[in-house]
This record gives structure tokens, C-alpha cells and sequence, in this order.
């Protein structure tokens, strides 16, 4: 159904007035027909003004959320060196506060990041934010703790709807034909655009995180955590200035209700009949082709269509297209175990090799690093330069490839684990090494060599994490895409939650085994997850279309 059609329904579903605005974007554009659809080549849209004013203020947001982050493992783990009263290490020292060690500081930072996902539905973003982030300039642990929480209610309902608001500045929905200075016709694809829009959505985050990753790491060991934790609050207060200044140039949905309910109802009006005590006949009953089709109200005589079938036929075939992402979703979490390492046992690692007065957390800032240099090399040579070949690289075949770098990241940590463990004064101990003064005694491998796992984990959030955004807001319903992110994040609270159960290898001597066991459990998934989505790849096309 396009979107003419769309218009015509005999449903009693009215079209909003953002959805007639909708409409008048698409005045006098020259539309493809269906040869040109099979053989023009695809290209983006230009990215709205507004759109990189959103991305602004996530920038500070994340500046504030990773500037302090990037300190809690060395906060919690480390002890408070001596002749320091701010936790500062300076020069040869190592930065530290509570002393609790590795397990302590991996399982409290693995529920902070479960905390922070498993609330998007249940934050309150500002005032929560601001009372987080000032809690954490105590340093006591019970202290530290309900500035943890606090700040994972703070994250929660700004994440879930930030991400939909980003791409809702960009209008139009439908494809179009244009001829570009060479001459050349191509179709401007929505889809596409959409997915540039959240790769420099990505990519600001990432220059928030890595300005507040390398400022608040050496803040923390020259000066102390004091200043680690004040500096983002500075900066995230820029979030309302921005918000409140540009709030007149924002495309906003005006909001039409939760439906929620509705679409329950609706899947429970689908399914009725076809449940079974045998599970391969609920399967095949429950995944037949004819499921969603009985449930359109074109479908229903009108006397017989329940009072909450207030809906065209178009919404159920998006509420249809939306469950089928949050089932591709329900397998993300097996590739944030290995991005989760990055938090915690990476930067614990580099604590045990040779840092030249580098700081051991400083390492983890390779990761946005990466982001920031190859985001644009993507969007501007790789991806355009595979559709030219004829290459389909298509949005879940970009989450496929990320399970498996995520893998790959996960191997060089391994085998980087065995040479600490074999080139380390105490062997398999490497964390808590002492020499005879009491200076730690650490690895002679260059910290640096850590580069290889930061990079790659890179890559597979550019394949897998900016991906992900763009799946969940082109494949749910325009009236649900909030809820439909918010599953998508949610999906980073289940690792963080399995995380919890991989806390008693985070110690030596099991650390090679940690990072081991991760790396096969996402190239299996990796696996695994193309095998359940493969046929859903070849009508990714068609999916995207429907609201057109």
C-alpha cells in the first residue's frame, strides 16, 4: 500500500496533521517507476539542520555519561595511593579510590550498565541526570551506589526518546528520482537517509565520548576524581540551553496516546485459535503466513470488529513489521557481551601492562576514537562504494558481520591475556602483582598493543550498534518508535544482566577464559542469528515501503 493508498483507507483510522505534512513534502518530486526501481542506482537525502542540533545535545549528554563512566572501574578497583587524598595517581602512580578489586568494580559497573538500559521506560531524564551526577562527588561507596541508580533513571527515558527524535527531522518518506551534476538518475531512498542520519548521530555521541573519555581520564590522574565527576555536570548542563534555544526548529510528533494496548490486543486477536499443547503445531500455527491477514479490519465485517479495532489495515501491517524487529533485537544481547568488555576487564587489563605514564583508561578512548575516523569513511566511500558494485549490504547483514568482528575483538584479547599472564612477574596474578616495595608490578607488553581489541569492537558497532538505531526506528510504526527503541536498548540491560553471571571469571587466573568463552558466544550467535533472519533480509525492501 503506498501512501496515496494509505490515505484512501475505508478505515475509520484518521491520518494526524504531521501525517499530512508529511504529504506536502513530497510535492513535486518525479517519482520512480517500477523499472527505475529495479535498475537506478540508490543514494541519501541531505541530513536536516535540525537533525545535527538534536546530535548536539546528545554530544554534552554523553561528554557527561562517559566523561564520568570512563572512571568508575579505576574508582572502585583501585586502592587510594598513597600520599594522595583525590585519588590522583600523577606521574608512576595508579589512580584509584575504594580498593574492592576487579570482581567488585566488574559487577558493579556490569549492573550500572543494565541499570541505565532497563529503564528507558521508567526514567525521568533531567532533574534525575543533574542529582546523579552531583552525588558522585562523594567518594564513599554507599554514596557511589545511589549515584549509579540515580543516573540509570536519568539515562532511561531521554535514550528511548532522543533516538526517534533525531530521524523524525528528515520528512519525507517516500522515494524519489533525481539527476545529480554528473547527469546521472538516481533514487533518493528514505532508508537510506535515515541510516546516514544515525551514523553522524553516532558519530557526535562519539566526540562526546571520547572529549569526555581522554579529559575526565587525565583529570582523574593528575588532579583527582573530584574533578572527573564536577566537569561533565558542567557540561551537561548545556543540554537545556540547546534543547530550550533550537526548540522552534524541531519536527516534534505531537503525541497521539499509548498504543501499547492496542497492539496487544491486536496480537492477541491474531493468535486466537492457533495456540497447541503440541509446540510444533503452535509454532506453525502461530508463524503462518495468513496470522496478521485475518486480523486487518478489511478482513472483519464492521458489526463484528471489536471496539479497539479503530485502525487500517496499514497500521497491522506495521504493528507486524515492528514485532519482527524486536524478535531480530532479542538476539543482541549475545553481541553487547563482547562491546561490554570495553567497560570494565579491558581497562582492568591495562592496569597489568606496561603504561609508560600513560593512564591505564585512557586506552578505552581508542574506541570513539575509531568511531569519529571511520563513521565518515563508511557513509562516504564503503557503503556507497558497495552499492555501485551491486553489493546489497543490507541492515541485517551489517548486524551479522558485527557479531563476528565483535568476536574477533574478543580473540585479541584472549590471546593478549595469555602473554600478560606469561611475560608477568606473578604469572597468572598479573592484577594484584607487588614488587618488594609494594609498587605493582606489571607486564613489560607495551599497553598500546590493547589497540587491536579497541578498534575492532569499533567496527562492530559501526556494523551492529548505528545499525540497530536504524532497524528499530524504519521498521517500527510511526506512533510506536519510541517503544520500539526502548526494546532495542533493552536488549543492552540483558547483557549486562548475563554479564552478571561471567563476574566470577572477571579475576585472575580465569581472565583468558572470560574472554574466550565471549568470543565463541558471538560468533555462534553470529551464526545463529543469520540463520533466523535471512529470509527476513530478502523483504527488507518491501518492509520498508509499507508506510509510503
Amino acid at each position: 500500500m503506498d501512501f496515496e493508498e494509505e490515505k484512501k483507507s475505508t478505515s475509520s483510522h484518521e491520518l494526524t496533521s504531521s501525517e499530512l505534512e508529511l504529504d506536502g513534502v513530497h510535492d513535486g518530486l518525479e517519482f520512480p517507476t517500477d523499472e527505475e526501481r529495479a535498475v537506478l542506482r540508490r543514494v541519501s537525502d541531505t541530513i536536516p539542520w535540525s537533525a545535527f542540533l538534536i546530535a548536539i545535545v546528545e554530544l554534552a549528554e554523553r561528554f557527561s555519561f562517559y566523561g564520568c563512566s570512563v572512571v568508575f572501574t579505576n574508582f572502585i578497583q583501585q586502592p587510594l595511593p598513597p600520599g594522595s587524598s583525590t585519588g590522583a595517581g600523577f606521574t608512576n602512580g595508579q589512580s584509584g579510590a575504594l580498593g574492592l578489586g576487579q570482581r567488585a568494580s566488574t559487577g558493579l559497573t556490569t549492573f550500572y550498565q543494565f541499570w541505565c538500559y532497563v529503564t528507558p521506560v521508567l526514567g525521568a531524564y533531567i532533574a534525575d541526570a543533574h542529582l546523579g551526577h552531583l552525588l558522585l562527588q562523594s567518594s564513599a561507596i554507599g554514596a557511589f551506589s545511589v549515584a549509579l541508580i540515580v543516573m540509570g533513571l536519568g539515562t532511561g527515558l531521554f535514550k528511548a526518546n532522543i533516538s526517534p527524535l533525531v530521524a523524525e527531522q528528515y520528512k519525507r518518506t517516500k522515494l524519489f528520482v533525481k539527476t545529480t551534476k554528473t547527469g546521472e538518475r538516481v533514487i533518493v531512498d528514505p532508508a537510506l537517509t535515515v541510516a546516514r542520519i544515525y551514523m553522524y548521530f553516532y558519530l557526535f555521541i562519539n566526540i562526546g565520548a571520547f572529549t569526555g573519555k581522554v579529559g575526565m581520564t587525565y583529570s582523574e590522574k593528575y588532579v583527582g576524581f573530584w574533578l572527573a565527576f564536577t566537569l561533565p555536570t558542567i557540561i551537561f548542563l548545556l543540554c537545556p540551553i540547546v534543547l530550550l534555544a533550537a526548540r522552534s526548529r524541531y519536527t516534534r510528533t505531537p503525541p497521539t496516546g499509548s498504543v501499547l494496548a492496542t497492539a496487544f490486543q491486536l496480537w492477541r486477536f491474531a493468535t486466537r485459535g492457533r495456540w497447541s499443547i503440541n509446540p510444533l503445531r503452535a509454532w506453525r500455527q502461530l508463524t503462518a503466513p495468513d496470522l496478521w491477514e485475518n486480523a486487518k479490519p478489511s478482513h472483519i465485517e464492521e458489526s463484528q470488529r471489536p471496539r479497539w479495532m479503530t485502525f487500517d489495515d496499514a497500521w497491522v501491517d506495521e504493528v507486524k513489521r515492528g514485532l519482527k524487529a524486536c524478535a531480530v533485537f532479542c538476539w543482541f544481547p549475545l553481541y553487547w557481551l563482547s562491546y561490554n568488555q570495553l567497560n570494565n576487564n579491558l581497562t582492568s587489563q591495562g592496569a597489568t601492562m606496561t603504561t609508560r605514564g600513560v593512564p591505564n583508561d585512557i586506552l578505552s578512548n581508542l574506541d570513539p576514537a575509531a568511531l569519529i575516523i571511520f563513521i565518515p569513511i563508511c557513509d562516504q566511500l564503503i557503503y556507497p562504494g558497495l552499492r555501485r558494485a551491486g553489493i546489497n549490504f543490507s541492515p541485517l547483514k551489517r548486524m551479522t558481520a558485527g557479531f563476528v568482528v565483535g568476536s574477533m575483538a574478543m580473540i585479541w584479547a584472549a590471546v593478549l591475556q595469555h602473554y600478560i599472564y606469561k611475560t608477568n612477574p606473578c604469572g597468572d596474578h598479573a592484577a594484584t602483582c607487588k614488587t618488594s616495595s609494594g609498587e605493582a608490578a606489571v607486564s613489560p607488553l607495551n599497553v598500546w598493543i590493547q589497540s587491536g581489541s579497541y578498534i575492532l569492537i569499533a567496527f562492530s558497532e559501526i556494523f551492529a550498534s548505528i545499525t540497530g538505531l536504524e532497524y528499530a526506528f524504519t521498521k517500527a510504526p510511526r506512533n510506536m518508535r519510541s517503544l520500539v527503541m526502548a526494546v532495542y536498548l533493552f536488549s543492552s540491560a540483558i547483557a549486562a544482566a548475563i554479564g552478571e553471571a561471567f563476574v566470577s571469571l572477571s579475576t585472575d587466573p580465569l581472565l583468558v577464559w572470560n574472554y574466550g568463552t565471549v568470543a565463541v558466544i558471538s560468533i555462534v550467535s553470529g551464526v545463529l542469528f543469520w540463520m533466523s533472519v535471512y529470509r527476513l533480509d530478502r523483504e527488507d525492501t518491501k518492509l520498508n515501503s509499507l508506510h509510503r
